[in-house]
């Protein structure tokens, strides 16, 4: 489905028209391991094969392994405007040869499914139903990483901006924070259903059953997703679900989805101030000539801290002035939809819209998702530590050499501080970054593995201390003994004429007692030691070693 064309909107300024819209919906989610023993995991290739697939997701085609006569203009735009390393990330190096050194295949696999033509969705109760697109439905997973992230693109033609603010602000929800005194799911589209290509509803969003989400949160202590974006995962099922699935997701941050939108307007310069915070922000539509409820230091610092304007880099360059706008959560880009250089789908700012700062805006959100999932799995290793039981330190010993060796793997193939060196890109990227605050939230899942790797040496210290403690003690009173064989072994007796049994008897009456009193040392080897610390101290009274004496044989009368 190309396009769709709205009723005309109320408000007839040229800025208040959207000629062409897009707008990417990206959902990250954390897919439970499918095993706890350590192995890569390669949930595309398990979702591929499973059962319940049934052939809804494919792998798309990767443009780099094709016909190279299908190898476009824009498709080299887009591997250029990386460094070496991210290109090694999003395409891969060598794919089919052996290459010494090299990557590989791309550690990224797209699936997509392609039943779904169009998504209606109902604003409100008194709207009119806006019927968007669909450009494709994704599935980005991500090789030794329990992250997926499932992409939306959806477009329509000729919008109210009104209608466009309202959909950028309602549509990607994965369920309701709260219902409004109608039944109606808060800041959420009063229906949202998943059109198929010949017209029959495929799904539909289920906001206002406010019943079901209360009794899955009190049954489950986790949220439930809403019908119609359970029924775009399948056969992935939420965690919690009833519903049988080899792969399972929860939820890992805010229930709001991050989102790209690409705006072609009919007058790009009569978009108000408030209009563009409210753009750049992703906020409800309002009046156009109300700022929103900021603080007088956002709306003083709105265009250093949100906004990017730039020129394409392109053959359309001359004239191809656009904004870019991003709060971390979103990423707008608004333009005048009569300039060529903008509306230009191979070579304008739409073609790298939807390829270049598509990529730059996922990887931002893949390193966000990747290091809340580390601190989820690191939060449940420590959650599930007991330090009275061995079985659970031993667990919890395993899951930190399991979060050691992932995360340095993360670090070293998935972490860019920097992707490109084109002014856009670059400057989008540091935009997103800083938003996100993904450097504080590096550093704290870096310094939760180093605390966890801390508290292993200091156990494995303090374990190989108390066995040389053990180990001396055993030494200690072992002396005794071997004074005393040391004398035997000087013919005081002479064994050497009698009969085997004889020797044989003589040998088990030495070394079972000796056998038991070594065990026995082991085992009072602390309170042993004890003994002899309170032996060896010279300002120690007579009461103080009895004490200690005494407490190896009857620890709990002498305790206090």
């Amino acid at each position: 489905m190309d396009h769709v064309t709205s009723a005309p909107a109320a408000d007839t300024r040229p800025g208040a028209i959207v000629r062409h819209c897009r707008q990417v919906f990206l959902w990250p989610v954390y897919l439970l391991p499918l095993g706890g023993d350590g192995r890569v995991q390669d949930h595309a290739e398990s979702l591929l094969r499973s059962p319940e697939n049934h052939g809804i997701w494919q792998e798309v085609a990767d443009e780099f392994t094709g016909d190279p006569s299908q190898f476009h203009e824009r498709h080299y735009g887009e591997f250029v405007t990386f460094l070496p390393p991210v290109q090694r990330f999003l395409y891969g190096q060598g794919v089919g040869k052996s290459v010494r050194g090299g990557y590989g295949e791309s550690p990224i696999r797209v699936l997509r499914r392609s039943d779904v033509a169009a998504m209606r969705v109902t604003l409100s109760r008194a709207a009119a139903p806006v019927t968007l697109g669909i450009a494709h439905v994704d599935l980005y997973l991500f090789y030794d990483t329990d992250i997926a992230i499932l992409v939306v693109e959806v477009l329509a033609d000729d919008l109210p901006l009104s209608t466009v603010q309202d959909l950028m602000f309602r549509v990607g929800r994965a369920y309701p924070a709260y219902w409004e005194p109608d039944g109606s799911g808060g800041h959420c589209p009063a229906l949202v259903e998943w059109i198929g290509h010949g017209g029959a509803v495929l799904a539909c969003s289920d906001y206002e059953n406010r019943q079901k989400y209360l009794e899955f949160v009190c049954r489950h202590r986790s949220p439930a997703i809403a019908a119609h974006w359970e029924f775009l995962m399948q056969p992935l099922v939420p965690h919690y679900s009833d519903a049988k699935g080899l792969l399972r997701y929860r939820q890992l941050e805010y229930y709001r989805m991050p989102m790209m939108a690409y705006l072609a307007l009919e007058d790009h310069g009569h978009l108000t101030h408030a209009e563009r915070m409210r753009l750049a922000l992703a906020l409800a539509p309002g009046e156009h000539i109300a700022s929103p409820q900021l603080s007088e230091r956002q709306i003083q610092d709105f265009e250093a801290r949100f906004c990017l304007d730039n020129v394409h880099d392109g053959p359309l360059s001359h004239a191809a002035a656009a904004r870019f706008m991003t709060c971390g959560h979103a990423l707008v880009v608004t333009g005048d939809a009569h300039d060529p250089a903008f509306a230009h789908a191979e070579r304008g700012t739409l073609g790298a819209f939807r390829h270049q700062h598509f990529l730059v805006f996922l990887v931002a959100h893949f390193h966000k998702a990747a290091l809340q999932m580390f601190s989820d799995q690191l939060a449940g290793a420590v959650n599930r530590l007991d330090v009275r039981d061995y079985l659970a330190v031993q667990a919890f010993r395993a899951d930190t050499r399991l979060a050691l060796e992932t995360f340095l793997r993360f670090t070293h193939r998935y972490w860019f501080l920097e992707v490109s060196r084109q002014e856009q890109a670059r400057e989008l990227f540091s935009l997103c970054r800083r938003h996100l605050d993904l450097d504080r939230l590096y550093d704290d899942v870096r310094q939760e593995v180093q605390d966890m790797s801390q508290y292993l040496e200091a156990e494995a210290g303090r374990r190989q201390n108390e066995t040389m403690m053990r180990l001396t003690v055993v030494t200690a009173f072992g002396l005794v003994g071997t004074v005393a064989t040391g004398f035997l072994g000087m013919n005081l007796f002479s064994h050497s004429e009698q009969p085997p049994e004889v020797k044989l008897a003589i040998f088990f009456t030495v070394f079972v007692p000796t056998a038991i009193l070594t065990l026995y040392t082991i085992g009072k080897s602390r309170r042993l030691s004890e003994f002899l610390d309170a032996l060896s101290d010279e300002k120690s009274g007579g009461w103080t070693v009895t004490r200690a004496f005494l407490a190896i044989w009857w620890p709990r009368k002498l305790r206090k």
